[in-house]
């Protein structure tokens, strides 16, 4: 199955699904899209089906005012997912919002996973930065800013995410989709949408988590400090908790290759030999 669309609430989601063999879907997180897999999600296609979606109001998906794109509508749109994908069960791996939309979906939408890897997800309280509560208060002074002040707000905010400098070619496919006139709005909407009650609505089911599941943080998080994954460790039985040298909280662009090696290490050996 090829990139395609699938139509949630009369609203079409982009996702792609590659390769061949039991099922790996990659769940991305805040300001991002599924583009930010694209160091980790090629090693697996060989051997997995691998899946990969925009969260509704990000990246390819759709974008429009008065939309719902909080983590109340993120975690019903990945159960869907998995039902047109036709998966009973599958490995996830979920990133800052991925891993609460992931948690919300296993743990009030009932699905099923395989393994589940959880790389600096927001999950525990508290969370949400000064620059959140900001755009909350003044959503649409900040959707009406001029294009070239947004476009430095953006590059500014997601260049903090990552411990090393990222590159204007780098940086560039992580901006492109909130630019223009719907994806300046879209932006800062999906900001004025976060709500800490969607985590902690989970938090004191996290002991339910069903599955094995390993924790991967960024040791120079800057966005989401490693006391969170120590805490969130402890909450969910029997997880491990990883951390990753030299990288902040987007540690697909400062250690690509640590991902890779435990999502390996951390897959069943029959599957990776196979």
């Amino acid at each position: 199955m090829p990139d395609g669309a699938y139509l949630f609430r009369g609203q079409p989601v982009h996702h792609s699904v590659v390769g061949d063999g039991p099922p790996l879907v990659f769940v991305h997180g805040t300001p991002f899209s599924s583009h930010v897999w694209h160091r980790i999600a090629p090693h697996f296609t060989d051997r997995y089906r691998v899946h990969r979606y925009d969260l509704l109001g990000y990246g390819r998906s759709h974008k429009s005012a008065g939309q719902d794109v909080s983590l109340g509508v993120q975690d019903v749109l990945l159960a869907e997912l998995f039902a047109h994908w036709g998966l009973e069960h599958a490995t996830v791996v979920a990133h800052d919002f991925g891993g609460a939309t992931a948690l919300r979906a296993h743990l009030l939408q009932g699905l099923e996973y395989e393994r589940l890897m959880l790389i600096d997800p927001v999950a525990v309280s508290p969370w949400g930065s000064p620059f959140v509560r900001h755009v909350r208060d003044h959503e649409n002074a900040f959707a009406r800013a001029p294009a070239y002040i947004h476009d430095a707000i953006v590059s500014a905010y997601i260049r903090g995410a990552a411990h090393r400098r990222l590159s204007d070619a780098e940086l560039a496919p992580y901006v492109e989709p909130w630019s223009g006139t719907d994806g300046q709005a879209a932006f800062y909407r999906q900001i004025a949408q976060m709500d800490q009650r969607y985590t902690d609505e989970i938090e004191s089911r996290l002991s339910a988590v069903r599955c094995p599941t390993v924790i991967l943080w960024g040791a120079q998080d800057q966005w989401i400090p490693l006391e969170r994954g120590r805490k969130l460790q402890q909450l969910i039985t029997g997880s491990q908790l990883h951390e990753v040298a030299d990288a902040g909280h987007l540690v697909q662009e400062d250690s690509p290759e640590a991902i890779v090696a435990a999502l390996f290490g951390f897959l069943p050996r029959q599957q990776v030999n196979s």
